[in-house]
């Protein structure tokens, strides 16, 4: 059991799933907890970065795809 606990993967591993867990909580009650005015604005700017992140995806992943397909010189 020792040998486990001090493993430095077991702890990234812990620290990732809490961190999937937790930082979306902290960030909605951030959001909950600003004016109503500035919670719309932050919804709006999530959506935005989320819909540009999304894009950004597609676009890497038709690049690397068109990159494949290409022939090689000779």
């Amino acid at each position: 059991m020792g040998a486990s606990v001090s493993d430095k993967w077991l702890w990234i591993t812990i620290i990732s799933a809490v961190s999937i867990v937790a930082i979306p909580l902290i960030v909605v009650w951030a959001i909950l907890s600003i004016s109503p005015e500035l919670r719309i604005v932050a919804t709006v700017a999530i959506i935005i970065l989320w819909g540009v992140v999304s894009g950004y995806k597609d676009w890497v992943i038709s690049k690397r795809q068109e990159s494949e397909k290409l022939p090689t010189p000779a």
